[in-house]
C-alpha cells in the first residue's frame, strides 16, 4: 500500500513537501490543488503524474488519494479543515500554525471533536537530526531538564504569493507563524505544559521600507526574547533575531539539567551559504557534563539529497517518513491536535505579552489568556 498524496497548496513550503514525497518509496502525490498559475506550474513540473484540481472540492472528489497535506497560507488552514471535515475526511497533515487567530479556539475544538480521521500538525522542527538527537538525548545528559535555551538568528521572511507573511493579519504574527517550533519544543523538552509567557517583541529592521501594492507597509516583526514558566517548575527562553543571516548557525539550543547541559547548533539551508566560504558547515552536538568536566563534540551528517531537497535540514523527509507509514501502517500520530494548539496558544499569549507589557497566564486545556 502506498501513501497517495492530496496537496492543497504548493508554493515554496508544499513545493518542498513535493520533492520530499518524491524521494519516499510507499508514497506518491495524486492530486494537486494550487491557485496561483506560476506556483502551480512549478508543482506539476515537480509532480508530472499528479492530477491538477480546480479547487479543495475537485481535489477531494480524486478517488486515488487517502491522505492529505495542507500546505497553504496560513489563514487558509482552518477554513479548509472544516472543508476537508464535511467532505472527506482523511488521513490529514496539515501544515503550521494549525490556526491565526485567537477568537478561532472554539472552531478548532469543534473541528477536533467531529473529525475521525488522524491529523498530524507539520512541525518540521522536531525532525532536524540535531534537534532529534537532542529530544532523545536531554533527560540523560541534564539529569532532567531544568533551563531551556533557543535561539535563532537567521534570515528575514522571504517573498510569498500575495506577501502574506508580511502581516499579522494573514500569518498569526512572527510569534505564531514562526516560533510556533519552538514553543512545541519546549513542551515536548519539559514533558509539561506552560503556565506563564512573558515577552519583548517589536519591528526593527526588516521591510520597514516596504510597500506592498501601492498602500500599505508591513507589520511583521523580527526580533523577540520570550520566557515562559511550565507547571512542572522548569523554564525556558526563546531569543529570536530575522536579520542575522550572518551567522554560521541558525538554531542553537541548550538544555540544562543537574547533571550537565547538552547543545545542539543547526546551520541554515544550504543554499543560502555563500560559495565562496567553501562547503557549508554541519550540524554539531556539544556534550558538557558537570562531572567529570570537559565538553565533547560531534558532528551530525545529513544526506546531501535530502539538504538539496528542502530548507529544513532533512527534517521535511523525515516528517513524511513517519507520516506515511501512520497512513499505510496505522502508527501513531506524532505531532497531535493537541500539539499544534499549545504551540500556537504559546504564540499568542506572547504576541500579548510584548504588546501589553504584562505577564500573561494560561488557564489550561482552554488555551484562553489573561493578564
Amino acid at each position: 500500500m502506498k501513501a497517495i498524496y492530496g496537496i492543497i497548496g504548493c508554493g515554496m513550503m508544499g513545493q518542498e513537501h513535493l520533492r520530499n514525497i518524491a524521494l519516499l518509496p510507499n508514497a506518491e502525490v495524486g492530486a494537486i490543488f494550487e491557485p496561483d498559475p506560476a506556483m502551480r506550474e512549478k508543482a506539476a513540473a515537480l509532480a508530472p503524474a499528479a492530477r491538477i484540481c480546480a479547487s479543495v472540492a475537485d481535489l477531494l472528489a480524486v478517488p486515488e488519494i487517502n491522505c492529505l497535506l495542507i500546505a497553504s497560507p496560513n489563514h487558509v488552514h482552518l477554513a479548509q479543515m472544516e472543508e476537508v471535515a464535511r467532505t472527506r475526511p482523511l488521513p490529514l497533515l496539515v501544515e503550521k500554525p494549525l490556526f491565526t487567530d485567537p477568537a478561532d479556539t472554539e472552531r478548532v475544538s469543534a473541528f477536533r471533536a467531529q473529525y475521525q480521521a488522524p491529523v498530524w500538525v507539520a512541525m518540521e522542527y522536531r525532525y532536524m537530526p540535531p534537534i532529534a538527537r537532542l529530544l532523545g538525548e536531554a533527560e540523560a545528559a541534564t539529569g532532567g531538564v531544568q533551563m531551556l535555551t533557543i535561539r535563532e538568528h537567521r534570515f528575514p521572511f522571504l517573498t510569498k504569493v500575495g506577501n502574506w507573511n508580511r502581516f499579522n493579519r494573514y500569518s498569526g504574527g512572527t510569534l505564531v507563524e514562526k516560533c510556533c517550533h519552538f514553543f512545541d519544543l519546549m513542551r515536548l523538552v519539559m514533558k509539561s505544559d506552560p503556565v506563564r509567557v512573558m515577552a519583548s517583541g517589536g519591528q526593527a529592521v526588516n521591510h520597514k521600507d516596504e510597500i506592498i501594492d501601492d498602500h500599505e507597509r508591513p507589520d511583521i516583526w523580527d526580533n523577540a526574547y520570550v520566557i515562559v514558566d511550565f507547571a512542572s517548575g522548569s523554564r525556558a527562553a526563546l531569543e529570536l533575531c530575522m536579520f542575522a543571516e550572518g551567522a554560521r548557525y541558525q538554531e542553537e539550543i541548550t538544555a540544562i539539567g543537574p547533571k550537565g547541559k547538552i547543545e545542539c547548533h543547526v546551520p541554515g539551508p544550504t543554499r543560502f551559504w555563500p560559495a565562496e566560504l567553501g562547503a557549508p558547515p554541519e550540524a554539531r552536538m556539544v556534550y558538557s557534563p558537570r562531572s567529570p568536566k570537559g565538553p565533547r563534540e560531534e558532528t551530525i551528517s545529513v544526506d546531501p539529497a535530502l539538504l538539496l531537497a528542502g530548507d529544513h535540514n532533512g527534517s521535511t523527509f523525515y516528517q513524511h517518513q513517519n507520516f506515511a507509514a501512520a497512513v499505510t501502517e496505522g502508527r501513531p500520530v506524532e505531532v497531535s491536535l493537541d500539539d499544534g494548539w499549545w504551540a500556537v496558544a504559546m504564540g499568542h499569549a506572547a504576541q500579548q505579552s510584548a504588546l501589553s507589557g504584562h505577564c500573561v497566564k494560561l488557564e489550561g486545556a482552554q488555551f484562553r489568556v489573561a493578564v
